[in-house]
């Protein structure tokens, strides 16, 4: 198959799994601890075993909110509703969980191929270890299933738990033996921080099996207003904290490339997904600057900014400094992502969006942003 267009960051979210996934596939004495599809007043909404409410069904975005509630409130929302998608979901039609369908919302995207990110932030809403792994274990061998049914136009990434690193190991090289093509792992409420050694088992498995490890953005927020401020003051929180979203990319870049592990495992490559990219040649100036003045008894091999170069990815959906600045990223480090279908990403006008961000760059370099890089790194182009 020849490619034009892949998009490096896509998603398949809770709201748009089958309702029996997890009941139906858990171990018997795991079922009853599983999330799961319940009829209630609003309509049908995931919960967990204690029914406290996880995602409407065919919601909108990560947490699979209620989009009746948004219309007319967020432009990616509108648009959305326009071609269907929501109101598909309330008829039972899960366009981005259902292959074939899937693949009619490339098309009309003009995309040809997608890396899916999975359903990492659950693990926050589980809050429970032992059901957040199964959890993660049968969304694995489900989107395998998923990508199978058109391994040209899906690479699927794990679901990985963060709470111990042998096990965390573990089900990647099970991952890679179901033929995913990565993996995602949630830097934040992971048991150690990412620049911890005991997180050396997991890059050296990474490496070994090919399995580039993904650090998703998930958001920084601003100090929430005092409750009594909530009214005057919460809409210009929200705006500043959506506003910070991607900028955790300083800490999973900064983390990962002064623990060494990129010197430890030189086939170990990792990626910052959905966490932009024009503040990239900032920080590798200053990461360069600091090992150099200050913490050169990190004993690195290269400075920081070349192992970026030669490890190193991040994603972006809509930015209009990436032609400015690509040259100072690395034109082979970058790769546009649709983030379909999160309503802040460009889905289904992303070819308008790539012409308004990218459009000045040479082509040449314009195709490895939104095809070749992630096509390599994910195994759609040899």
């Amino acid at each position: 198959m020849g490619y034009e267009i892949i998009s490096g960051d896509s998603h398949i979210d809770l709201t748009w799994l089958p309702s029996d996934l997890f009941t139906s596939s858990a171990p018997a004495h795991w079922k009853d601890r599983m999330p799961r599809v319940v009829e209630t007043e609003q309509g049908l909404r995931w919960q967990d075993s204690k029914g406290i409410e996880l995602a409407a069904v065919g919601g909108i975005g990560s947490l699979g909110r209620d989009p009746s509630l948004y219309k007319g409130g967020e432009m990616g929302v509108d648009r959305m509703i326009a071609t269907g998608l929501y109101e598909d979901g309330a008829a039972g039609r899960l366009r981005p969980g259902t292959p074939d369908l899937r693949i009619k919302d490339q098309e009309l995207d003009g995309v040809d191929a997608e890396v899916l990110y999975p359903i990492l932030g659950l693990a926050k809403r589980l809050d429970d270890p032992e059901v957040t792994y199964v959890v993660y274990q049968i969304y694995n061998d489900w989107v395998a299933e998923f990508c199978k049914t058109n391994p040209q136009r899906f690479a699927g990434l794990a679901c990985i738990p963060n709470n111990d690193p042998e096990v965390a190991a573990g089900e990647l090289r099970r991952a890679a033996k179901l033929n995913l093509r990565g993996a995602d792992f949630a830097v934040s409420t992971a048991v150690k921080p990412l620049y911890h050694r005991d997180w050396d088992v997991l890059w050296a498995t990474s490496a070994e099996c090919n399995m580039p490890v993904s650090f998703h953005a998930s958001g920084i927020f601003a100090r929430r207003p005092d409750p009594e401020d909530v009214e005057t003051h919460g809409l210009a929180h929200r705006a500043a904290s959506l506003s910070m979203f991607q900028l955790g990319g300083f800490e999973f870049l900064g983390s990962i490339i002064f623990s060494g592990a990129c010197d430890r495992y030189p086939n170990f490559k990792f990626i910052l997904g959905e966490c932009g990219v024009a503040w990239i040649p900032y920080f590798l100036d200053r990461m360069d600057n600091q090992y150099e003045n200050e913490f050169h008894q990190l004993n690195l091999s290269m400075k920081p900014s070349d192992f970026w170069r030669r490890q190193g990815f991040s994603t972006f959906q809509w930015e209009g400094f990436v032609a400015d600045v690509a040259h100072l990223v690395g034109e082979n480090n970058i790769m546009w992502g649709a983030d379909y279908p999160h309503p802040d990403g460009v889905w289904p006008e992303s070819q308008q969006y790539i012409e308004r961000d990218l459009g000045r760059l040479e082509p040449s370099v314009r195709y490895k942003i939104i095809c070749e890089n992630a096509g390599k790194l994910y195994g759609f182009i040899s």
